[in-house]
């Protein structure tokens, strides 16, 4: 199990507004703040943090979603806080139930927000 991770952001004022209003639709509010790194709980651990570096190299990132609505407003407010589509709600192949959707933050990172639809496994 993964205690917290940080993804590195060039531009820091930009991208805590963006994860502020983002992760807030899946139950994540800004908690912690040290210099230019903020982290963000999601009502039991502070367990994901950003923080400014002056290169970044994007990465991948999936937070898990307790239902396939929270990922469809996961994915509008992705998108209404300025985020790139890089891919729509929907089932995914990776496994049966798998329902994402995806979204490229300010610096290119992809973020997704995930749902393991168990009706649909066999």
């Amino acid at each position: 199990m993964i205690a917290h991770t940080t993804l590195h952001v060039t531009d820091y004022p930009k991208s805590k507004a963006f994860y502020t209003a983002v992760l807030a639709s899946l139950g994540y509010r800004n908690n912690m703040e040290f210099g230019e790194s903020a982290g963000f709980n999601d009502g039991k651990t502070t367990d994901f943090w950003i923080a400014r570096e002056n290169e970044v190299i994007p990465t991948h990132l999936a937070f898990q979603a307790t239902s396939r609505k929270q990922v469809e407003e996961f994915h509008q407010a992705a998108l209404a806080a300025g985020a790139k589509d890089n891919g729509k709600p929907g089932y995914r192949d990776y496994w049966p139930g798998y329902y994402a959707a995806f979204a490229l933050d300010p610096d290119g990172n992809n973020i997704e927000a995930v749902w393991f639809d168990y009706s649909k496994v066999k």
